[in-house]
């Protein structure tokens, strides 16, 4: 049964039929408790980029007398009534050393000092009409500010190192937050919702039974892709799942050989298993890495260095990547719906116009990564004290100038052209053709362009990038003008 239907039904066994349900993300599949239940959606459209407090703010004028819950909880018994005498919030009496608060001989909900262990915060909580009218006007004031476009609803209870509502203590076997495989398996090992191809492709591949897979951890989503880390056998690994709308974007074939040719060349990561279907991926974990700090010029030496020993061994794939038919391939996937920018005719009209350029300075053609960006390079310490580097993330690998590399790399950073200047200088030992900048300056137009209509697409599917896909549309525009005015065009 999913939780929120549980949780809508115990409601209204205890009276309560006025339930609001504020949604985001696949807001399609909660559409149906509309006619079974006779509930509310609330649409929060800022859901990829702010925290539950703006979930919270934009049901803000449905507070009094409220319960507050979230969807990811089950409840052995009943926990809600008709009536309420006083506020209060829902904490388990199991520790837990992530939690903000602990619950004091006063039965308050005081805030964790970095010694202390707090008790499991469940997040159900009851508000009365006074105390929800404090909680509007914080709600409004605190949604309002920047630094809590990431901050818990329950930051606006905090008051005086304390939540001003009291505590509600609950056994750990009465009340269960499920939001990972691992919970639900320990709740409900028969559960259907177990049967992931995920997990089947990992007991396959590695020949172990599912209560072998343990210490799952979502990792951070990415641009095109979900990982998440897990261990077994006392190992731990990556399995990378492909994202929304990938199998448009990614050919797994193509991706299947790039891996095998660079395979056992101390380039990437370790790969267990790649599915040259479906995009699945299994790799070793890589201990205490890092990703380059773009930021850093030791750093910066150090890619540019892996890049150009990856790029002089001239590696070569059947396919390529041509950056004009990506982008036109990009922009078809919009299915007819024009660009968000005015402009886009005329920025496109003019990226175009530089390949005549790119064409009669193009270098020798390789396997070239393409999506050679900082978070894609990480580095790991050795036991001599050094650290060994790895380029990981070869989907779109193929042939192509290997310069591209170079232009990815800086927009993909936010690099201004001083920086660009300076990151182009490192990868030519500051012997870099004047020719063959203005060709990289054509490219960071080009791939500017590129991205940013692949953002579009991304944006029709719900997944937006913020302030990266605004930079790479200015990069094709001034990069455009930049690159003619060294031709003498412009």
């Amino acid at each position: 049964m999913p939780l929120i239907e549980r949780i809508i039904e115990q409601l209204n066994e205890a009276g309560i039929f006025d339930i609001s349900v504020v949604v985001g993300f696949m807001k399609e599949k909660f559409e149906y408790l509309i006619d079974k239940y006779d509930v509310t959606l609330i649409y929060n459209s800022m859901y990829s980029s702010k925290n539950n407090l703006h979930s919270l703010k934009i049901a803000a004028d449905k507070l009094s007398n409220t319960y507050i819950i979230p969807c990811d909880i089950w409840c052995a018994n009943n926990p809600f009534c008709r009536y309420e005498l006083y506020s209060w919030y829902m904490v388990s009496n199991r520790t837990d050393g992530e939690s903000e608060v602990r619950v004091s001989r006063k039965k308050e909900l005081v805030i964790c000092n970095d010694k202390q262990v707090g008790n499991l915060m469940i997040g159900i909580a009851y508000l009365t009409a006074e105390d929800s009218r404090r909680v509007r006007e914080r709600l409004i004031e605190y949604d309002s500010e920047k630094k809590h476009t990431n901050s818990f609803w329950e930051e606006v209870l905090y008051e005086n190192g304390k939540m001003f509502i009291q505590a509600k203590v609950v056994s750990s076997a009465d009340v269960v937050e499920i939001n990972t495989y691992e919970q639900l398996r320990e709740l409900d090992e028969d559960s259907r919702h177990l049967n992931s191809i995920c997990i089947e492709v990992i007991l396959k591949v590695l020949g172990v039974h599912k209560n072998e897979i343990v210490n799952i951890e979502v990792l951070k989503k990415g641009m095109t892709n979900r990982s998440f880390l897990f261990e077994t056998d006392g190992k731990k690994y990556i399995m990378r799942v492909p994202g929304e709308g990938t199998d448009l974007l990614i050919n797994r074939k193509e991706e299947a050989l790039v891996y095998n040719k660079i395979k056992n060349k101390k380039i990437c990561e370790d790969i267990i298993y790649i599915d040259s279907v479906h995009g699945y991926k299994i790799t070793t974990f890589i201990e205490n890495a890092r990703v380059c700090a773009p930021a850093k010029e030791d750093d910066i030496r150090k890619c540019m260095k892996k890049l150009k020993e990856f790029h002089q061994l001239r590696l070569t794939v059947p396919h390529e990547f041509s950056l004009v038919k990506q982008i036109d391939f990009y922009e078809k996937l919009w299915n007819g719906v024009p660009s968000i920018f005015r402009d886009y005719e005329n920025t496109k009209k003019n990226v175009l116009s530089l390949q005549s350029f790119i064409n009669l300075h193009s270098a020798e053609r390789c396997l070239t990564h393409i999506d050679a960006v900082p978070d894609n390079f990480l580095f790991s310490p050795n036991d001599n004290g050094t650290e060994e580097i790895y380029l990981i993330d070869w989907e779109y690998a193929a042939m192509q100038d290997p310069h591209v590399d170079i232009a990815m790399f800086c927009i993909y950073s936010l690099y201004d052209k001083r920086e660009i200047d300076t990151l182009i200088d490192i990868y030519f030992d500051g012997n870099c053709e004047e020719a063959v900048r203005t060709k990289i300056y054509c490219y960071i137009a080009t791939c500017g362009l590129l991205w940013s209509n692949w953002c579009e697409y991304k944006r029709s599917l719900g997944v937006e990038f913020g302030e990266y896909s605004l930079r790479q549309y200015r990069y094709a525009k001034d990069y455009y003008q930049i690159a003619k005015d060294r031709m003498g065009e412009g």
